[in-house]
């Protein structure tokens, strides 16, 4: 498994946490995901190597901010 750590700007409460989770879930390949918006931190797990370009686009296509990857 491979962890992506996205720091995102704009998350205010639970039902932002499952919208970021739940589009990246949609990615192929994407196993788990944690957003807590507390912390403005999303992880990522995946079972293979995923575009780290695609996971940003599809959080700022949900109308976030990606600050910072890690």
């Amino acid at each position: 498994m491979r962890e992506t750590i996205i720091n995102v700007k704009g998350m205010v409460c639970g039902g932002c946490e499952n919208r970021i989770k739940n589009a990246l879930e949609e990615i192929k390949g994407v196993e788990k995901v944690e957003a807590d918006y507390k912390t403005g931190i999303v992880k990522i797990l995946a079972n293979e190597n995923i575009d780290r370009k695609a996971m940003k686009d599809t959080i700022e296509d949900i109308g976030f901010e990606v600050v910072k990857e890690n």
